[in-house]
C-alpha cells in the first residue's frame, strides 16, 4: 500500500489528471490510431526534420483534416511536437509506437475489452461479466476463448503470455531446485509451462488439467514439439466442486490461473489440492499481486487489469492484493513455507504445504 497512503499531487495537479480520465476513451482512441495508420511512424521516420500536416496526410493517405485532428490530440498527449508547423515524435509517442508492454496492454483494452467495458455497472450490480455479451452467450471468458474472434484471441493470449514468458525463465531454478519430478499444473491453459519445464529439466513429467478446449490447444503444441511421451492431459472443469483432484504428485503448479476466480472459489480449489497431496507435497502459485510491486506503474497496471476482470472475464475475480490471496491459502490449510517477490516484470512466487 506504499503507493497510495497519501495524496501526492496539488489540487491543481489533481484537476488536470480529472480531465486526462474524463477524456480517457478519446484519448485512447486517437493513440491506437496514430499508431496504427502509420502517422507516427512516419513522423518518426523523418528525423529531427520533421513533416508537415500536409506532407504527413500524403505518406499514409488520409485526409489532410483527419490527420490534423489527429495530431492535435497527440500534441496534448505528448505523443508529437511541433515547430515550425512541422511534426517529430515525442518520448512518449515512442513508446506506443515500440514499447512492447504498451502494445500488449493497448492492443488487449481495445480488442477484448473496450466495447464490454460500457457494461460495467451491470457487472458491478450483478456479479456477472454482462460484458461478455459482446462475443457471445457464456458464464465466463474462457468457456468461449477458443471460439473468439481470431485477432481478440491474439490479443488476449499476448496479454496472457507476456507477463509470464518474463518470469518463466527466472522461475524455472527456483520451481526445480530440489529435484522435483511429478507435476499437475492446474490451469495449464496452451501448455506455456509444461512446454518450458520439460526443457529446462529432462526428468520432469507433467500433467496439464484445464478445460477441453484450452487442452486441445495445448495437446497440438506438445505433439508438434513431440513431448507426448511426457506431457500428459486431463479435461476437467475445475469448478465443479463434486470433481476431485488427482494425486500422486510432488507439485500442484498454478501460474496466473487463480486470478480467474472469486475468493470463495479460490479457497474451493486449494482445498482439493489440499485432499491430493501427500504430507511432503507442495501446492506451489506464481501471480502478480498489485501490493507487492516495486513500481507504482506496475500496482496501477493490475489494479486497472482488474476491471476486465469484472466487466468480462467472470464478473467475481481480479488481481488480487497478497493480503486478500494469503488469506485464501491459510483457510484452505496450507502455510507458506518460501516466497519470493520481483519474478520478471511482476510475479510473486508462493510455495506452500499443508498446515501441521
Amino acid at each position: 500500500m506504499k503507493f497510495f497512503s497519501k495524496d501526492k499531487r496539488s489540487a491543481f495537479e489533481s484537476k488536470e489528471m480529472a480531465q486526462w480520465i474524463a477524456f480517457g476513451p478519446a484519448i485512447f482512441q486517437a493513440a491506437r490510431v496514430l499508431r496504427n495508420s502509420g502517422i507516427l511512424q512516419v513522423i518518426e521516420d523523418s528525423g529531427t526534420t520533421g513533416l508537415t500536416n500536409e506532407e504527413i496526410a500524403a505518406k499514409v493517405n488520409l485526409s489532410e483534416y483527419g490527420v490534423r485532428v489527429l495530431l492535435e490530440s497527440g500534441l496534448g498527449l505528448g505523443l508529437v511536437l511541433v515547430n515550425d508547423k512541422k511534426y517529430t515524435l515525442g518520448k512518449t509517442g515512442y513508446f506506443i509506437l515500440h514499447d512492447p508492454l504498451t502494445i500488449t496492454n493497448m492492443d488487449f483494452m481495445h480488442d477484448v475489452n473496450y466495447k464490454g467495458l460500457f457494461y460495467l455497472d451491470e457487472s458491478i450490480e450483478t456479479g456477472k461479466p454482462a460484458g461478455l455479451k459482446e462475443f457471445g452467450n457464456w458464464k465466463t471468458i474462457y468457456e468461449g476463448l477458443s471460439q473468439l474472434p481470431p485477432h481478440v484471441q491474439k490479443s488476449w493470449f499476448s496479454f496472457d503470455h507476456y507477463f509470464s514468458d518474463d518470469a518463466f525463465p527466472r522461475v524455472l531454478p527456483m520451481v526445480y531446485k530440489d529435484g522435483i519430478k511429478k507435476i499437475l499444473d492446474i490451469g495449464g491453459n496452451t501448455g506455456k509451462w509444461a512446454i518450458a519445464s520439460t526443457k529446462y529439466d529432462p526428468g520432469v513429467h507433467i500433467t496439464i488439467m484445464d478445460l477441453p478446449g484450452q487442452l486441445n490447444v495445448a495437446r497440438q503444441r506438445i505433439e508438434e514439439l513431440g513431448l507426448t511421451d511426457r506431457v500428459d492431459f486431463l479435461p476437467v472443469n475445475i469448478l465443479d466442486e463434486t470433481v476431485k483432484f488427482p494425486k500422486g504428485f510432488d507439485v500442484i503448479w498454478m501460474s496466473q490461473f487463480l486470478d480467474c476466480f472469486s475468493e470463495a472459489e479460490i479457497v474451493s480449489i486449494l482445498k482439493r489440492c489440499y485432499e491430493a497431496l501427500d504430507e511432503n507435497g507442495q501446492v506451489m502459485i506464481l501471480e502478480p499481486y498489485w501490493d507487492r510491486q516495486k513500481f507504482e506503474i506496475a500496482a496501477f497496471c493490475l489494479q486497472q487489469t482488474s476491471i476486465y476482470f469484472t466487466a468480462l472475464a467472470n464478473g467475481n475475480s481480479q488481481m488480487y492484493s497478497a493480503e486478500i490471496f494469503i488469506k485464501c491459502i491459510k483457510e484452505a490449510g496450507f502455510d507458506i513455507v518460501e516466497e519470493k517477490d520481483h519474478i520478471g516484470l511482476s510475479q510473486t512466487l508462493l510455495k506452500c504445504k499443508k498446515r501441521k
